[in-house]
C-alpha cells in the first residue's frame, strides 16, 4: 500500500515539476519569438510604407506631367481657329484642341470648354458657323457628333450649376449668324463689337478688385462683375479652403474617411515624418503662380478670304485679316469633383479686364484608374494592401488586395491598419491616397522565425515528454521492483514455512503413519515450486544481462509431448487436475529446431499459470495439444477451463511483472514473470505466442517452424 501511494505521489510530483519546467522555458522563448516577430513586422511596415511613398510619388509625378502639359496650353487654344506663326502673316489654322475625337494625354477627358465674362459657353470642338466647318473639311455627320459632345459638356456643366440652365442659346445663335454674314457688318466694327477692350456694358471686372487687392466700390457684388456661371466656379474655389467638406455627397461616393475603422498604431510613430512631407508639399503648392502670355486672334473667328497658304483651305480669296494681339494673365489649374461624379479641371484667365473660365471635363473612374489604380496593381503592394482614393474626406474608390473583389462596396467593408496617407500636389491637392494593410506580413524573416519557433516548441515539448516518459518508466520500474520483491518474498516465504512446518511435524513424530506419505508429497510439491521460482528468477537475470544461451537442436514433436507429459503429470495430478494430451495425425513425426529445456520451461510455466487461475473452475482439466498446418507451422496449445482473460489485458499479460490483480487482494500466487519468460523464450527460439479466449477458459498457442 505504501509502495502504491509512493508511486502515485511520485507521478503527481513529476507531472507538476515538468509542467513548471516547461512553462519556465516556454514563456521566455515565446516572448523572445514575439519580440523578434514584432520587430520584423515593424521592419516590414517600414519597407511597405517606403514602397507606398514611392508609389504615391510616382502617381503624383505622373499627374503633374499631365497637368503641366495642360498648363502650357495658350489662351487661344480654346478657340476653334488660332493664328499660326507671325501675326503679320495673316495665317490662321485650327486649334490643337479642335480635333475630333478628342485626343488628350489626360485619361477620361470628355471635352474642353470656355465660359466668358457673360457666361456664354464655348468649346473648341465647334466652329463659329457651318461655313467654317465646311471650309475646314468637317462633314455634316462629324459636325453633328461634335455638337452632340458639346451639348453633353454643356449639360454636365448645367447639371452641376456651373452654367446657367437658361443658357442664352439664342444669343449664341445670333452671334454665329452675325459671323456667318460678314458683309452685313464692317470688319472693323465687328472686331470692335466682339473683342473691344472697353467696358461700356459695365460687365468688365478688374482682377485686382476681384481678388481684393484694392477696395471695391460700396455696394458692388460679384454678380455685378461676373456672370452667375463664373460665380459658381468661384464657389468651387472657396470650398477648397473648407476641407473636409460635408456638403451634398457626389455620385459614386463610398462613404467618409472618418467612418473607416483603421488601426493607426503603426502610423502614429511616423507622424512627424508625415508632417514634414506635407509641409514640403505645401511649400511646393505655394510656388504655383499665375503666368502672363501674349497671344493673337483673328478678330472674326471665322475664315475670311486670305492669301493661299499651307494652313488655309483651298479656293479662298485673298483678303487682309485684322489680327488682334493682346496680353492675358492665366491662373494655375484647379480641380473639383462635381455632384454628378465628374471631375472638372479649370483655370481663370484675365484679359482686357474680363475673366474667362477655361477647363476640361473628365470621367472620374477613367481618370483615377489609368494612373492610380493601374500603377497600384503593378506593385507588390497590390497583393497585401488596399488603396483608397478620397476627395475632401469622401471615399471615391477602394482597390482591394483581394483579386476576386477588386472594389469595395462601402466604408463599412474597409478594415485594416493604416500604412500611409498622403495628399497629391496642386491642383489635385484635394485627392488623398490612403494605403491600408489588412494583414501585415513579416516577410521571409517571419517565415524563418515561425519555423524556428515551431521547431523550438516541438523540441521543447518532445524533450519534456521524453523526460516525462523516462520518469514514468523509472517510477514504473520502481513499482515493479517493489511488487517483485513483495511477490518473491511471498512466493518464497509461504512454501518454506509449509516445508518447515511439515518437516518439524515429521521429525517430532507427531504425524500418524497414514499421513506421512501425504506430508512427504506436499514437501516435494513445494520444493518443486521453489525450484521453478528460482529457475524463473535466474532465467530473468540472465535475460536481463543478455547472457541467455540457447542451444537449438532437432527434436521431434512426439518426443517433446512425451517429455512434457512426464514432467508435469505429477504436478497436475497433485493439484487435482486432469491432464489431456492431444496429438494430431502427423504431428509426432515433425521435427523442430528447438532447445528442449527452454521448451519444457515454457510449457511448465503455462501449466502452472493455468492451474493457478482455474483452481475454482467447475471442470479442472489441462488440455495440451499439438497440430500442424499446411504452411509447415507446428502449434502447441495449453488450455484451461477457467474464467479466461479480459480483452483489455490480453496484450499486457506478457509484460514483465504485470499482474491483473492488486498485490494485496489477489487470491492467486505468482511473481508476474512467468508469462514474460514464456514470451521472451519463445521469441528467442524463433517462435510466436498467441492467446485465444475459449468458452470457457483460455488457450495459449506456441508456434514454431517445423522441418
Amino acid at each position: 500500500m505504501a509502495g502504491s501511494a509512493l508511486t502515485s505521489l511520485s507521478k503527481d510530483r513529476l507531472r507538476r515539476w515538468l509542467i513548471l519546467f516547461f512553462l519556465a522555458l516556454a514563456i521566455p522563448s515565446a516572448l523572445l519569438v514575439y519580440q523578434a516577430y514584432d520587430q520584423l513586422k515593424w521592419e516590414a511596415f517600414h519597407r511597405h510604407r517606403v514602397e507606398a511613398e514611392e508609389l504615391a510619388t510616382r502617381i503624383d509625378r505622373r499627374y503633374a506631367r499631365l497637368i503641366e502639359e495642360e498648363e502650357r496650353r495658350a489662351f487661344v487654344d480654346y478657340n476653334f481657329l488660332v493664328v499660326a506663326g507671325d501675326p503679320a502673316s495673316n495665317f490662321i489654322q485650327r486649334s490643337v484642341l479642335s480635333s475630333f475625337p478628342v485626343r488628350s494625354p489626360i485619361p477620361g477627358l470628355i471635352g474642353y470648354f470656355q465660359v466668358d465674362n457673360e457666361g456664354l459657353f464655348k468649346t473648341p470642338l465647334l466652329p463659329d458657323s457651318a461655313l467654317v466647318a465646311a471650309e475646314y473639311g468637317i462633314q455634316a455627320d462629324e459636325l453633328a457628333q461634335r455638337e452632340e459632345l458639346a451639348n453633353r459638356v454643356r449639360a454636365i456643366l448645367g447639371e452641376n450649376r456651373l452654367l446657367r440652365t437658361e443658357q442664352p442659346v439664342e444669343r449664341e445663335q445670333e452671334l454665329r449668324r452675325d459671323l456667318a454674314a460678314p458683309e452685313e457688318i464692317p470688319l472693323s466694327d465687328k472686331g470692335e463689337a466682339l473683342f473691344s477692350s472697353s467696358d461700356e456694358s459695365g460687365r468688365g471686372l478688374d482682377r485686382r478688385r476681384y481678388l481684393g487687392d484694392e477696395a471695391a466700390p460700396a455696394g458692388t457684388t460679384i454678380s455685378e462683375g461676373v456672370s452667375s456661371s463664373q460665380a459658381a466656379f468661384d464657389r468651387l474655389s472657396e470650398q477648397k479652403t473648407d476641407r473636409p467638406s460635408r456638403s451634398r455627397p457626389s455620385t459614386g461616393i463610398l462613404g467618409r474617411v472618418d467612418d473607416l475603422e483603421l488601426d493607426s498604431s503603426f502610423e502614429e510613430v511616423r507622424k512627424p515624418q508625415q508632417q514634414r512631407t506635407l509641409s514640403a508639399k505645401k511649400s511646393k503648392l505655394e510656388k504655383r503662380a499665375p503666368r502672363k502670355e501674349r497671344s493673337a486672334l483673328p478678330e472674326p473667328e471665322s475664315p475670311v478670304p486670305q492669301p493661299a497658304s499651307v494652313g488655309a483651305p483651298q479656293g479662298m480669296q485673298s483678303t487682309q485679316l485684322r489680327i488682334r494681339t493682346f496680353e492675358s494673365e492665366i491662373d494655375p489649374f484647379e480641380m473639383s469633383l462635381l455632384d454628378s461624379g465628374h471631375i472638372v479641371l479649370y483655370r481663370k484667365v484675365w484679359r482686357d479686364n474680363q475673366r474667362y473660365i477655361q477647363g476640361a471635363l473628365i470621367e472620374q473612374h477613367a481618370f483615377l484608374q489609368a494612373v492610380i489604380e493601374a500603377g497600384f496593381e503593378e506593385t507588390n503592394l497590390a497583393r497585401m494592401s488596399d488603396l483608397i482614393t478620397a476627395y475632401r474626406g469622401s471615399l471615391l474608390t477602394a482597390v482591394s488586395a483581394n483579386a476576386v473583389n477588386r472594389y469595395q462596396a462601402g466604408a463599412g467593408e474597409l478594415r485594416g491598419a493604416l500604412l500611409y496617407q498622403t495628399r497629391l500636389t496642386s491642383p489635385l491637392n484635394d485627392l488623398d491616397l490612403i494605403f491600408t494593410i489588412r494583414h501585415l506580413p513579416a516577410g521571409p524573416g517571419g517565415t524563418v522565425i515561425a519555423w524556428i519557433a515551431i521547431i523550438l516548441f516541438l523540441l521543447l515539448g518532445a524533450g519534456v515528454y521524453g523526460i516525462y516518459r523516462l520518469g514514468l518508466g523509472q517510477i514504473s520500474l520502481l513499482a515493479q521492483q517493489q511488487d517483485f520483491v513483495s511477490a518473491v518474498s511471498h512466493e518464497l516465504k509461504t512454501p518454506l514455512t509449509s516445508i518447515r512446518m511439515y518437516g518439524e511435524m515429521l521429525r517430532e513424530g507427531w504425524v500418524v503413519e497414514a499421513k506421512r506419505q501425504e506430508y512427504y508429497a506436499y514437501i516435494q510439491d513445494e520444493s518443486e515450486r521453489l525450484t521453478r521460482l528460482i529457475n524463473n528468477v535466474l532465467q530473468l537475470a540472465r535475460m536481463t544481462r543478455n547472457d541467455l544461451q540457447i542451444e537449438l537442436k532437432p527434436v521431434s514433436a512426439g518426443e517433446l509431448i512425451d517429455m512434457i507429459g512426464s514432467k508435469i503429470e505429477s504436478q497436475v495430478t497433485r493439484a487435482g487436475f486432469t491432464l489431456n494430451l492431444n496429438r494430431a495425425g502427423d504431428c509426432e513425426s515433425r521435427t523442430l529446431q528447438i532447445d528442449p529445456d527452454y521448451f519444457t520451461q515454457i510449457i511448465i510455466n503455462l501449466v502452472d499459470n493455468a492451474i493457478k487461475f482455474s483452481a475454482k473452475a467447475e471442470r479442472k482439466a489441462i488440455d495440451i495439444g499439438c497440430q500442424g498446418a499446411q504452411d509447415g507451422t507446428l502449434t502447441f496449445t495449453v488450455r484451461d477451463h477457467g474464467p479466461g482473460i479480459a480483452k483489455d489485458q490480453m496484450k499486457k499479460i506478457f509484460k514483465l511483472f504485470y499482474r491483473s490483480e492488486n498485490e494485496l487482494t489477489r487470491e492467486t500466487v505468482g511473481t508476474g514473470i512467468g508469462l514474460a519468460l514464456v514470451n521472451q523464450l519463445t521469441a528467442a527460439m524463433n517462435g510466436r505466442v498467441d492467446l485465444v479466449n475459449k468458452q470457457p477458459g483460455v488457450e495459449f498457442r506456441i508456434s514454431f517452424r517445423s522441418q
